[in-house]
């Protein structure tokens, strides 16, 4: 069904482009073989309404002009649909040059080389690689995780979805419906930026706690997209990088070593345990909670309650 569509909705498009005059629908339809088999007059109309629609959607100029007869006619100027000529500064080919090397260890490295390809045959300078015959530098950005494809798809198309997410300190993972916004790396580990139908908020999902398939869903957004979508900034507050308070916590000698790289102070208290001043911000009860019995709040009393009430909730289930 797919193809058939894509292939009628080219064949509309090379009619509307090929003709030197305004077609109309009777027209049209003797043209393309798809629409001769429409059916009645009906479904043939609603056909070619949807398929108009979702040319100009694409990005097609099609005019609506009066024929001489009184019937409608319909054109794609080419002077109206043909892009300008691509033109490239030194950093602007080295920066797409880069982007393709990129990508060329991920899911996207046949899309990267084609992409690149296709530039290159418009202008884009073969020595605009910065990295070019060095082995020594060999940037890429891996991507492991199963649900990263079909998320960077349903960003681009705007299609909500549903995945399983299992949380830091879950033991089962929940179903989460999504309005997909934006991916990005940080740190090694890939992001998900979107809008949280069962929440009705922004929530950031990290991909590799996605457990089964990212199925997506019909309808388009409920929810405004942001024009800036800070994913980084969200994960380094849950890490507690970007907060401005300190807690106070009790961390068993020899255990927790990511938080003793980022602690600010670390004093010895003697019996297997040390005192730890670390950054304090959203969402550090959650990493705390994966340390066990391992640590133990002092303070602030907020932090102290947060923790306990989830590891409560642990033990319950």
């Amino acid at each position: 069904m797919a193809i058939a569509k894509a292939e009628r909705l080219m064949n509309l498009a090379l009619c509307l482009l090929g003709t030197r005059r305004p077609l109309s629908k009777r027209e049209l339809r003797g043209s393309i073989e798809a629409y001769l088999e429409a059916g009645n007059d009906d479904s043939f109309n609603r056909m070619f309404e949807r398929d108009k629609d979702d040319l100009r959607e694409l990005g097609l100029v099609i005019e609506t002009v009066d024929n001489i007869d009184g019937e409608v006619g319909y054109h794609a100027r080419r002077d109206s649909n043909r892009l300008p000529p691509l033109t490239l500064d030194a950093e602007e080919a080295a920066a797409l040059g880069l982007a393709a090397k990129v990508w060329q260890q991920a899911r996207l490295a046949g899309a990267a080389s084609g992409a690149l390809h296709k530039l290159r045959a418009a202008g884009l300078p073969d020595d605009a690689d910065p990295f070019a015959g060095n082995s020594a530098l060999e940037p890429h950005i891996p991507v492991h995780e199963s649900a990263f494809e079909p998320l960077m798809l349903a960003c681009r198309d705007r299609r909500p979805v549903v995945f399983d997410y299992r949380k830091a300190n879950a033991v089962q993972p929940a179903p989460r419906q999504v309005e997909p916004w934006a991916l990005e790396c940080w740190r090694g580990h890939w992001y998900l930026a979107g809008f949280d139908r069962d929440r009705g908020a922004e929530r950031v999902f990290r991909l590799s706690r996605i457990t089964g398939k990212v199925r997506t869903r019909s309808g388009g957004f409920t929810a405004d997209v942001p024009d800036v979508v800070t994913v980084r900034e969200t994960v380094a507050g849950w890490a507690g990088e970007s907060a401005e308070g300190t807690a106070v916590i009790r961390l068993r000698s020899g255990a927790g070593y990511p938080l003793r790289a980022k602690a600010r102070s670390v004093t010895p208290l003697g019996e297997g345990w040390d005192e730890l001043e670390i950054p304090y911000g959203h969402g550090l009860d959650a990493s705390l909670v994966e340390y066990g019995p391992d640590v133990v709040v002092q303070e602030p009393a907020e932090l102290r309650a947060d923790v306990i009430d989830r590891l409560r909730a642990v033990a319950k289930d």
